[in-house]
């Protein structure tokens, strides 16, 4: 088994794990408590027109803040509050990288699954795990890359690419990990929009057992 880690782009057919810790991906694993499937979208004003069309709760930010108009933004504390058959979400990075995976399993990964997302990816794998980081458009993100080696930590060392290694021994101590998140740039700047109470909630390792897979254009739980 190959196991291993990039950013944003995810090269493998066979199992990948989409990481977007703050918040994206939390805010999915919470989301399907309430919800039956998730549909997310790249472009906001094409959320707006599939939430109409399937009568459904609208979701987003941009740049960490949300969406005037939408019901609620990216919070998994806030979505909490809703509920229905369908939630329409729209993120600045985590949906745009999750509708550009190709892999046949294509899991959501975040600190409150880890150990779940981890078990199932190893179930259905054949031959190769990839856990791809949505970083900030584009570039590097601290709470992504720890929340990938709490996921890949529950994974076989031996089966780890270097990078991948260096994430899992990056989360060893989980106290210095989680003060490392919560002093990320992705952290500061949704403490300065009054959302701090999200990274708070972000960091309960292992608090969901939801698994979010992406199928059809949308997301639902194993």
């Amino acid at each position: 088994m190959k196991i291993s880690l990039r950013l944003e782009e995810s090269k493998t057919s066979d199992v990948s794990i989409m990481v977007d810790a703050l918040r994206a991906s939390t805010t999915i694993c919470v989301a399907l408590d309430s919800f039956n499937k998730v549909i997310p979208v790249t472009n906001y004003e094409d959320a707006k027109i599939i939430a109409s069309e399937e009568n459904a709760i609208l979701a987003g930010e941009r740049n960490g803040a949300k969406i005037d108009g939408f019901d609620v933004g990216n919070s998994p504390v806030n979505i909490k509050d809703f509920t229905g058959e369908t939630l329409v979400l729209t993120t600045t990075n985590g949906t745009r990288i999750l509708n550009s995976m190709k892999s046949k399993y294509v899991l959501i990964g975040s600190f409150i699954n880890a150990k779940y997302v981890a078990k199932k990816a190893l179930e259905l794998a054949t031959d190769e795990i990839e856990v791809v980081m949505a970083g900030v458009k584009g570039k590097f993100a601290i709470d992504d890359f720890l929340g990938a080696g709490l996921i890949l930590s529950y994974m076989p060392y031996n089966d780890l690419t270097e990078f991948a290694k260096t994430s899992v021994i990056s989360v060893k101590d989980k106290n210095v990990m989680n003060n490392a998140v919560l002093e990320s740039y992705s952290s500061q700047r949704l403490h300065s929009l009054g959302s701090g109470a999200d990274v708070k909630f972000c960091l309960k390792h292992n608090s969901s057992k939801n698994v979010p897979i992406y199928n059809d254009s949308y997301l639902t739980k194993l």
